[in-house]
């Protein structure tokens, strides 16, 4: 009764014999039980009374004798047949199970007759009491005992094969509201620029697809794949028409949508890249396949560069110079912090948040037990923050 079902149902499909036998026993409990439990009490009833014949046989039947015969035979049966058969076998369950059903399977066969005997008693008392028994017992796990079957694998598992399968298990929670890129880190084109300008930063430009918009940024009129656009770049005379004959229309993304969801959403609709959207149709960031494949996998590209190369973490003063837009998220994986995540997405909106308030460059704060200087700011909105090392993270 102590195995592990799920492993048992992986050697059993493996063609071992044993745990094939084992599992037939376990799918018939009832039958199963009856027959250890007759089997048990069955010794348990003629050891005794044997061992107290032989002791008066030998000798007499003083109230001495009779006392030392139970005694003994009690203290032999307590140990030798209930404590160390049972800790054996819930220590090394599978050994014993698959050993024992060569021995249990002919014994079940053989002691049908006797246990449909029994069982008829045993039916009509549940039956009396209303007691219903399940047969088919559900042995599904749900994502919560999954999960902590994944944390307990111990070296069964490789840590970064665990670390990816426990990011599977959180992904329903995420929404792309989590993994976006905030709209003020988004790189956009704007067509409504001189030629010259729109060439300069087509050429500067590291990311193969650029937003497109015309004077307002807030409205992104498509997108544009450098790869399509290198050979106007090429060309003596490019123009602003050429670029918008080159522009695919933008895919909007509802904000909330789960991570999850908006993978199948991509593969659904062959896109790789959503801008995120608020009920009143505003921008709120931007989200490629990328961005959900490191919420699983962990971070495998570069984002855009801040004051502080991603991911590498403190320095040896125990401080951390970021760009307050990163998302929180992605600050919380790379210090292994713990900032909150039920509000603002990103540093510069926990702090504004916090703060109640535009502050001014020379601002300190406490969040969740962890100092911040308020290094930089540009058009009311924080640009760079120094992160202090919690002692009790230290």
């Amino acid at each position: 009764m102590a195995l592990n079902r799920h492993r048992l149902k992986h050697l059993a499909q493996s063609g071992q014999r044993g745990p094939r036998q084992t599992q037939r026993l376990l799918a018939q409990t009832d039958r199963l039980l009856s027959v250890i439990l007759i089997g048990n009490n069955l010794v348990n009833t003629v050891v005794p009374v044997l061992t107290t014949t032989l002791a008066v046989s030998y000798f007499g039947a003083s109230t001495t004798v009779l006392a030392i015969a139970t005694g003994i035979i009690a203290f032999v049966i307590i140990v030798l047949c209930e404590i160390a058969p049972k800790v054996v076998g819930a220590t090394y369950p599978d050994r014993i199970a698959f050993f024992a059903s060569y021995v249990l399977v002919p014994l079940v066969w053989l002691a049908r007759p006797l246990v449909w005997f029994v069982n008829l008693f045993t039916s009509a008392l549940f039956s009396l009491l209303r007691i219903r028994i399940d047969r088919d017992q559900d042995t599904r796990v749900s994502a919560e005992e999954l999960r902590t079957i994944v944390l307990e694998s111990g070296n069964f598992i490789p840590r970064k094969h665990r670390s990816i399968l426990l990011n599977l298990f959180d992904l329903e929670k995420v929404t792309v509201d989590d993994v976006m890129t905030p709209k003020g880190r988004i790189e956009i084109l704007d067509l409504a620029r001189p030629i010259s300008e729109v060439v300069e930063q087509l050429e500067t430009c590291y990311h193969n697809k650029l937003a497109v918009c015309e004077s307002d940024q807030d409205g992104i009129v498509g997108v544009l794949h450098i790869r399509k656009a290198l050979s106007l770049l090429s060309s003596q005379a490019p123009s602003h028409d050429a670029f918008r004959a080159l522009l695919t229309p933008a895919y909007y993304i509802p904000s909330g949508t789960s991570v999850f969801q908006q993978l199948q959403y991509f593969q659904e609709n062959h896109q790789r890249l959503g801008f995120v959207v608020n009920e009143y149709g505003e921008i709120q960031g931007l989200v490629t396949v990328e961005d959900i494949i490191e919420e699983m996998i962990g971070e495998f590209t570069t984002s855009q560069p801040g004051p502080q190369h991603a991911g590498s973490g403190w320095d040896i003063q125990g401080t951390y110079l970021a760009d307050a837009g990163i998302a929180l998220r992605d600050l919380n994986r790379q210090l292994s912090i713990q900032l909150p995540l039920d509000g603002p997405k990103t540093l510069n909106g926990l702090l504004l948040e916090a703060l109640r308030e535009i502050p001014d460059a020379s601002v300190s704060i406490c969040i969740a037990g962890y100092a911040m200087d308020i290094l930089h700011i540009d058009n009311q909105t924080i640009k760079t923050v120094r992160i202090y090392r919690s002692k009790n993270h230290a």
